[in-house]
């Protein structure tokens, strides 16, 4: 079985493919229409509304009153109340099954203090094709659903509706983010450079490091209201949903740091702890800097040094540092007031980057300015007290989804001074466990840092907004409705809207800004010729997978059937690779129309266990969206975390999540323990496949500089261990299979530079494609087209970085004429999502299971 490591995500949990994703990210669906009932118990709840308001509309299906919960949260995540009884008896199936998503809103102001209900409009989406059953289903229950055809949907409060008609009372959605946007306009080109304390941070700064350092402190002790707030008359409002309240709203102390890799970020974020802790500064409504003490030294863009401030100067106390009682204003609603506060700051990483921390904090800082502690392994403390005494606190995801809830963790007890997400994209499935535990976390202040923020598509963008508390886009159906539809829909104004949010909470240079000289990067496409026996092979499984894929097409069962499409595709990929890492008939990976006579197929489900054998990161769960832990395969075919699958057939009607089939846990199957690297491949009595071949004459070429060989199969680095050894190369090999001291040894042992040291690092493209600095190489190799064209990206820059001296050659190695050809369109388009999203150049490309169909030429 594949090893799946911590690091490892999958990038199938594209939104807009994975149909156990939320229906409200899919360009194919619609508003069917919508029903006025009424939300109840209101009384027994905190939560208030304002009127015109959207609300947040949560599934309870373990509520012990009733089943079909559906409870109510106003944007500020406070609980208002539940969705009457009859009406949730009607739509929480629906909703459960993924046929309908729901969004709610108050259509007028209610009374100021409601006793018992208030009225609420919940508008139905689905794709086109359920339209019918959707309407009988709710018709049928007993509602009244009011559609197009209707005169009263004019009444409608939906935002699809709005943009139909006029309505000069009310500043539009698109005006409001016009107004933004310019706003954030007068601030461009105002950072201010800021010099770190030099007897902490031994490294000079180059100066877009100053810059950066500049913004993040400003972001850190801005005291302005939060984008889409405004204060009318003694109250605070916000113009998006017009919530109201007499509280000021806290500022958003922290954002999306999105320089490009290999720009230094660590390197910033350590000058941001440092500052912080020897440097009380802040900054006034000028956006001038006021330093506070004189380790402190501000840059202007002259090159000028403002004056330190010496003693008895008027010195303003940074409020952030006092001892204060901490309420939901500041953490969100429901959170203790039993935090311990710390000045510490908690950075979460993946195993692979906790030594690039600790090599940066060497590397750069004085000894013992910043004391650091690794929160990992067994022997990490409990004591709350211990953790107050540090610095830096480093951990990693897994580590957090592990004490999620766990009470006694000391993590989960503190508020922390802030916390930074190194690698943040990995909690873009705003679902996955690892992404509920980050955004549970209690913190002051709150970053993101990734080099590339949108990996598949804008909705990667969602999980970011929430852990940054950025209302009221941290609200799934705000998400959905004022960015994510629209995006999906090809409406221009998605994008607009989504670049005035990115262009609020983040800051993103390129190397392509020339900030630093760095030696110059050039890619190529190495074209490939399969074999006779290839193509012959390739040929046959394509016929073969167009067969299979056609039928579901006819037959209307493509999402049904999503598994055993990318099963399909992945099986046409690695004849692409090697033949060796699969079997010679797709047909043998379809189960069969009878799910019945699975559960007695026990040579289709060893096919199965050895497909996840093959590879190191192609599947993950549909319900966590993340690789699969105790993996199981049902008798249906399809492969989920036990965990997960146990769960969701006790709170369902016992049906496959996938297919909607009967299943019972007696169904379940357990997946295949890990083979040894013996074990899964025999590469001494292996042919080298064409691929192989081509990149051992490659190396040959390149013989004098070190290389790094990236692929997402792991069997493929073992079956290329033997040949590269007889050709005289000595290898070294990385992959997720490795524990975190092992990884950082081979790193160590690839930098060495004595003639008889490793020139090739045989690396698996997921866990070694991120946060690690492989500078000692000057060529890269992509031994196959991945998905996501920012995991490339990430694994061409652990080379390409701050460090390199010689001039770097990146090569693909493509098969002509095959599936792989289809898989660079496919970057591409996600490629235009990314920039679009911070130059506004660019469009959101509709991005559907339609994509994967495409990759065997086919088409829905």
């Amino acid at each position: 079985m594949a090893s799946f490591d911590e690091d490892e995500t999958n990038d199938y949990e594209d939104s807009q493919t994975d149909p156990q994703l939320s229906l409200a990210s899919s360009s194919e669906t619609y508003m069917v229409g919508f029903v006025i009932v009424n939300i109840v118990g209101v009384q027994y709840y905190s939560g208030r509304i304002s009127g015109r308001e959207m609300v947040g509309l949560v599934r309870e299906p373990l509520n012990v009153y009733d089943e079909n919960a559906i409870k109510v949260l106003n944007t500020r995540g406070a609980q208002v109340g539940h969705i009457e009884r009859g009406a949730a008896k009607v739509l929480a199936p629906l909703i459960d099954i993924q046929l309908i998503f729901v969004e709610g809103i108050v259509p007028n102001s209610p009374n100021k203090n409601p006793k018992f209900k208030i009225p609420v409009q919940l508008h139905v989406f689905a794709r086109i094709e359920a339209f019918e059953t959707v309407k009988s289903a709710i018709i049928g229950g007993g509602l009244q659903l009011i559609c197009g055809n209707v005169p009263s949907f004019a009444l409608s409060e939906s935002e699809v509706v709005k943009d139909r008609r006029n309505c000069k009372d009310v500043k539009s959605i698109d005006e409001i983010f016009k107004f933004v946007d310019e706003n954030v306009g007068k601030k461009v080109g105002l950072l201010v450079k800021l010099e770190p304390p030099k007897d902490v941070i031994l490294s000079e700064l180059f100066e877009h490091q100053k810059e950066g350092l500049g913004w993040l402190v400003g972001r850190e002790n801005s005291e302005e209201l939060p984008p889409f707030w405004e204060e009318k008359d003694g109250a605070f409002v916000n113009v998006l949903t017009n919530f109201q309240t007499n509280s000021r709203p806290e500022p958003i102390r922290g954002g999306i740091f999105a320089d490009d890799m290999g720009l230094g970020k660590t390197l910033t974020l350590l000058s941001l702890i440092a500052f912080d802790k020897y440097c009380c500064m802040d900054i006034d409504k000028s956006n001038e800097m006021n330093v506070l003490s004189d380790k402190a030294v501000v840059i202007d863009d002259s090159g000028k040094k403002y004056k330190r401030v010496g003693k008895g100067k008027k010195a303003i106390t940074n409020t952030s540092r006092k001892k204060r009682k901490l309420g939901s204003s500041d953490l969100g609603s429901g959170v203790s007031e039993n935090l311990q506060e710390s000045n510490a700051t908690l950075v979460v990483c993946t195993l692979s980057v906790i030594s690039v921390w600790v090599d940066q904090l060497f590397e750069h800082t004085r000894l013992n300015s910043l004391k650091l502690y690794l929160y990992h392994g067994k022997e990490r403390t409990h004591d709350v007290d211990e953790l107050k005494n540090y610095d830096i606190v480093l951990t990693t995801y897994n580590i957090l989804s592990i004490e999620e809830n766990r009470s006694a963790s000391p993590i989960n007890k503190m508020e922390w001074r802030r916390i930074i997400l190194d690698e943040g994209h990995l909690i873009k499935n705003a679902s996955a466990k690892q992404s509920c535990a980050v955004a549970s976390l209690n913190g002051k202040r709150r970053w993101v840092v990734t080099g590339t923020p949108i990996q598949n598509s804008s909705h990667d963008l969602f999980s970011l907004m929430a852990f940054l508390k950025f209302d009221p886009f941290s609200n799934k159906g705000y998400w959905n409705r004022l960015v994510q539809r629209p995006l999906v829909q090809g409406d221009k104004k998605g994008l607009v809207r989504l670049q005035v949010l990115m262009s609020t909470v983040s800051l993103r240079r390129t190397k392509e800004q020339n900030l630093i000289v760095l030696p110059s990067k050039s890619v190529e496409t190495h074209y490939v010729e399969l074999s006779q026996e290839e193509r012959d092979l390739y040929d046959r499984m394509e016929e073969e997978a167009k067969q299979v894929v056609g039928k579901y097409i006819n037959d209307g069962t493509v999402t049904r059937n999503y598994s055993t499409v990318l099963s399909i595709i992945l099986r046409l990929r690695q004849i692409c690779t090697d033949v060796a890492l699969c079997p010679h008939d797709i047909k043998s990976l379809v189960p069969p129309d009878n799910v019945q006579d699975v559960s007695n197929n026990p040579e289709l489900l060893t096919k199965l266990m050895s497909m996840l054998q093959d590879t190191e990161d192609d599947f993950d769960c549909p319900i966590c969206i993340s690789p699969p832990t105790n993996l199981v395969i049902t008798r249906c075919a399809h492969i989920f975390c036990r965990a997960c699958i146990i769960k969701t057939l006790k709170h369902t009607k016992s049906s496959c999540p996938m297919c909607r089939n009967p299943l019972s846990e007696s169904d379940l199957y357990s997946g295949p323990p890990q083979l040894s690297d013996s074990a899964s491949t025999s590469s001494s009595s292996h042919q080298s496949s064409s691929k192989a071949s081509a990149l051992l004459k490659l190396l040959v070429e390149n013989r004098n500089v070190k290389s790094v060989v990236f692929s997402q199969f792991r069997k493929m680095l073992l079956l290329l261990e033997e040949p590269l050894k007889a050709a005289g190369f000595k290898t070294l090999r990385l992959d997720g299979t490795l524990s975190a001291k092992k990884r950082a040894q081979v790193i160590q042992d690839f930098h060495i530079l004595e003639p008889d040291s490793p020139t090739v690092l045989l690396a698996s493209l997921k866990a070694s494609g991120t946060g690690i600095n492989l500078t000692a190489a000057s060529v890269v190799y992509l031994f196959e087209p991945w998905w996501n064209p920012a995991t490339e990206e990430q694994a061409m820059d652990r080379v390409h970085r701050i460090g390199q001296r010689k001039e770097v050659k990146i090569l693909r190695i493509i098969a002509r004429n095959t599936i792989e050809e289809k898989v660079l369109e496919l970057q591409e388009k996600k490629k235009q999502l990314a920039r679009g999203a911070f130059d506004r150049k660019g469009a959101e490309n509709k991005s559907n299971v339609g994509d994967l169909c495409r990759l065997i030429s086919l088409s829905v």
